[in-house]
């Protein structure tokens, strides 16, 4: 099979260092995908010039240079409406798809038990050590998302050393935006209607949590996201908690007022009230964080007080398309995995099953 009906879709900001490497792994991957979209995002290292000189051959690539930095989200939404494939794989520059990454991913959504998966992510691995001789098993990176009871977010397996702990298809909260395979159609089913266009990612998150704050959507509307250990990836991730100290001001600046946001969107009076010990808990000390280590991030509150009033009718707009159970999204709060439903677990012929493109 020469061909599959994927957009393979990628915002960039200062990647110029990753992208030769990453769109030459796009180029390798069997089968290939139909097209490729690069949104950038202002970058000042030359990242717009080196995307197209990198471009693989024989996949059909556009390329959209901004003359801002939007962020993640914004520029996300604009690749996907400008590519046409009913399958969307966002991908982050920084991550280097192995040969046959697609191949199982398409042929998840397009089972017969699997109409109701929004998604699809992989096993996604950190990069090998530089030490000569190093014989120590891979650092897992992220194998899907699970929700905690303070509501953080976490990359299941992030930093574990992988010994098979992940070796089985499941489902899961939530997927990274690093490397995931969306259905176009469950991505249209719960975009938010905003008065400039329909959003996919929540654009208010600029860069940070947009891809948590979509898992509730997607979950609220009864979709599921999917786990699947046969498509792995090398992800040199830069953004984690322990270097939060060392990130840039408005990174952090974004991640805590982006803690706020999920809540005040998704928040329902039962999981309010069973969380709430451990989220004053934890605004407690992310207060004092800012308080006495990252001043650069107060702003954070302000803007969430000078637009309470937008913040709430945004959550009235976002609950009043929810389908599912308040329990069903609930769940996940004590869920690190669940089993793929009766039929869908079997890992045979895991071949996409529609017609060549190319």
């Amino acid at each position: 099979m020469k061909g599959v009906p994927v957009a393979v879709v990628m915002v960039t900001y200062e990647s110029a260092a990753d992208l030769p490497r990453g769109l030459a792994a796009v180029g390798r991957l069997d089968p290939a995908p139909a097209e490729l979209v690069v949104v950038d995002c202002a970058s000042t290292d030359g990242s717009a010039a080196v995307a197209r000189a990198s471009a693989p051959p024989g996949i059909r690539a556009q390329f959209l240079p901004l003359a801002e930095n939007v962020g993640f989200a914004a520029g996300m939404n604009r690749a996907v409406a400008l590519a046409t494939a009913p399958y969307l794989l966002t991908l982050n520059a920084d991550t280097e798809l192995s040969p046959d990454f697609l191949a199982p991913l398409v042929a998840r959504l397009e089972s017969p038990h699997g109409r109701r998966f929004a998604a699809v992510t992989g096993r996604l691995l950190r990069e090998r050590s530089d030490v000569p001789g190093d014989t120590e098993p891979r650092r897992l990176d992220a194998c899907g998302m699970r929700l905690s009871w303070t509501w953080r977010h976490f990359d299941r397996g992030s930093g574990e050393a992988d010994r098979g702990q992940f070796s089985a298809a499941e489902l899961v909260f939530g997927a990274t935006g690093a490397a995931t395979l969306w259905r176009r159609a469950a991505l249209a089913d719960v975009a938010l209607e905003e008065p400039h266009g329909p959003q996919i990612f929540d654009e208010r998150y600029h860069s940070f949590r947009e891809d948590a704050e979509l898992a509730f959507r997607l979950r609220e509307r009864d979709w599921e996201i999917v786990y699947e250990p046969l498509a792995v990836a090398t992800h040199r991730r830069r953004v984690l908690p322990e270097r939060r100290a060392a990130l840039p001001a408005a990174v952090n600046l974004h991640s805590l007022k982006n803690r706020y946001l999920l809540r005040l969107d998704h928040q329902t009076a039962g999981n309010f009230l069973w969380t709430l010990p451990a989220t004053l808990l934890r605004d407690a000390a992310a207060l004092a964080w800012v308080l006495l280590r990252e001043r650069s991030s107060l702003p954070a509150y302000g803007w969430l007080w000078r637009n309470r009033r937008e913040l709430v009718a945004h959550r009235r707009r976002v609950q009043r398309r929810r389908t599912a159970p308040a329990r069903a999204v609930g769940r996940w709060f004590l869920r690190v995995g669940a089993p793929l439903p009766t039929g869908s677990t079997s890992t045979d012929n895991l071949r996409p099953v529609t017609p060549e493109l190319r």
